[in-house]
């Protein structure tokens, strides 16, 4: 008995110092350019050819400090062999994001970290995204006029989440590249306050950045183990995926937002050939004909830092996640926390061990299935 309880302090005390080591590598922080807008006018002057140099926030850790402090950790001393395995897998998870972290502007050195911890799409991946593409726009619509300013847009966010017993920050910013984000470790959501709102794009944001992204962040919070608060390894994919599907089911994702996320594919596939920022932009605007601006966008979101390959893993989250519904599977365990489909087996057995709870907070467009667009159904379906 003994042994048990010195396995189970050698458990939590890893758990705790793993908990103040990955404080600080968010990554979402540092891989946004501070001369979005800049470049974007200088690049638009020069006709699209001009390569934009982007500028990025400094490293506030030190990087070799933090690898070794990653390293000495004795999980040795876990007795339980899934733990022990488990808390390796995260430890060279977060060291995968720190080299992504360290190389951020560094060209080819930073893409090949991004390669590492997020993979590039397959080509059954890529058709899949002009499949989607191959469907027109939707109709124009007054939901889709931009009309809210971002601090209307942030009472609708606080009336939305009246739903949810927990509360979070919420700040703006004039240097990201998203319209909204969550910001994990400090419980935030973050408005892109250059953007004018519209009907459509809050339904879709309410439910994929609250009702995913942070109910999954607070229900991370209430875990005796705190790795379900920074996320097991590959719980990017995941979680996107299941803020997409949260989207459908609430009847707000739209084959205009489809089709954005399948531009992100195949910007990640450009990038994988070799293409430059221009190249990039040139493929998006002049050959699948999307606007200036978008087309900047998404660009940007796949070359920032030197190559980020993470915008392909919202479709194919997506596609895993229906998967997973479709077999019937419980989707609540996919909310304990920033978890990922892969490691479904060791979050049951944790919750069974008691190292882990279920979730309090639910995602509430699960439960309703207001969803009753059959032409997204239909896309959907014909996913490979």
């Amino acid at each position: 008995m003994q042994s048990v309880d010195v396995g189970q302090q050698a458990l939590f005390e890893i758990d705790n110092h793993l908990d103040s080591l990955v404080q600080r590598i968010e990554l979402l922080s540092y891989i946004n350019p501070t001369n979005i807008e800049q470049q974007k006018e200088e690049f638009f002057v020069s006709n699209y050819r001009k390569e934009p140099l982007f500028r990025y926030p400094k490293m506030d850790f030190d990087k070799f400090k933090l690898h070794r402090q990653l390293f000495s950790l004795p999980i040795e001393q876990i007795e339980d062999k899934v733990l022990r395995q488990l808390y390796e897998d995260i430890i060279y998870f977060y060291s995968g994001l720190i080299q992504c972290i360290e190389t951020i502007g560094e060209g080819k050195k930073f893409y090949y970290n991004s390669l590492h911890s997020f993979g590039t799409p397959t080509e059954q991946e890529v058709e899949n995204a002009r499949y989607i593409l191959s469907f027109k726009d939707d109709a124009p619509s007054e939901r889709d006029e931009p009309k809210f300013s971002p601090k209307q847009t942030e009472q609708l966010f606080r009336d939305y989440s009246k739903r949810y017993d927990f509360s979070y920050a919420i700040q703006y910013s004039d240097k990201m590249s998203a319209i909204a984000m969550v910001l994990n470790n400090i419980q935030t959501l973050v408005l892109n306050s250059k953007h004018t709102y519209s009907e459509s794009e809050i339904a879709i944001l309410t439910n994929h950045e609250i009702g995913v992204h942070m109910v999954t962040t607070m229900n991370g919070l209430l875990h005796p183990l705190k790795i379900f608060s920074h996320g097991l390894p590959n719980n990017v994919e995941t979680q996107e995926g299941l803020a997409v599907f949260a989207e459908f089911m609430s009847n707000s994702l739209t084959v205009k937002r489809l089709k954005k996320l399948a531009y992100r594919v195949i910007a990640v596939d450009s990038l994988a050939k070799g293409y430059s920022f221009a190249e990039t932009f040139a493929l998006l605007h002049t050959d699948y004909g999307l606007d200036n601006e978008s087309a900047y966008y998404i660009t940007l979101r796949v070359h920032r830092g030197g190559g980020f390959t993470k915008d392909y893993l919202y479709l194919t989250g997506l596609k895993k996640v229906l998967d997973y519904y479709h077999s019937g599977k419980d989707l609540s365990v996919l909310l304990t926390g920033k978890v990922s489909l892969e490691y479904v087996p060791q979050i049951t057995y944790l919750i069974t061990k008691k190292y882990a709870v279920a979730p309090k907070h639910s995602t509430d467009s699960f439960a309703k299935n207001s969803n009753a667009n059959t032409a997204i159904a239909m896309i959907l379906d014909n996913l490979k």
